[in-house]
């Protein structure tokens, strides 16, 4: 098998993308389905709430950056792949599985945290830019994970 180095490169990439949109699609419905109850008692709310309820899906945006990233690196989206050696896939996989591990971790709980923040928001309306930034304290994690995947894949 002469493709085994594109094949874990491209498993990398894959793996970015599925994992941190897999979370981030969890975190946002949680915090949707949060959203959806405040807004029923408090219809100007809204804008508010949306805004907690999409911070979780930036983790989804993480992995799809490091999975453009990774398949420019190995020249699949310039149409022609790269000779890669299985070890250089490896490490083109390991440089992945940050942002593919934790986006998704950090997704479900910062959409855990989003809720939280909307039921302050929805007692306390006045409180948004406190309730904020307990969410936002967790994309922290994510954004950490994102910097060494991108470092990581740009290094090879």
């Amino acid at each position: 098998m002469d493709n085994v180095g594109l094949i874990l490169a491209l498993a990398g990439a894959v793996s970015a993308a599925l994992f941190a949109g897999i979370g981030s699609a969890y975190g946002v419905g949680l915090a949707g389905r949060a959203g959806a109850g405040a807004i029923t008692e408090n219809p100007d709310l809204f804008s508010k709430v949306l805004i907690l309820q999409l911070l979780p899906g930036t983790q989804g945006i993480y992995g799809l950056l490091v999975a453009f990233v990774t398949l420019s690196q190995i020249g699949l989206l310039g149409g022609g792949a790269a000779e890669i050696t299985a070890g250089t896939g490896l490490m083109y996989f390991l440089s992945c599985v940050p942002i593919a591990v934790v986006g998704m971790i950090s997704a479900i709980y910062q959409g855990k945290t989003s809720v939280a923040a909307i039921g302050v928001v929805t007692k306390k309306p006045d409180q948004f830019g406190k309730a904020m930034l307990f969410p936002a304290m967790v994309e922290t994690y994510a954004i950490l994970a994102l910097l060494i995947s991108i470092l990581a894949v740009f290094s090879l």
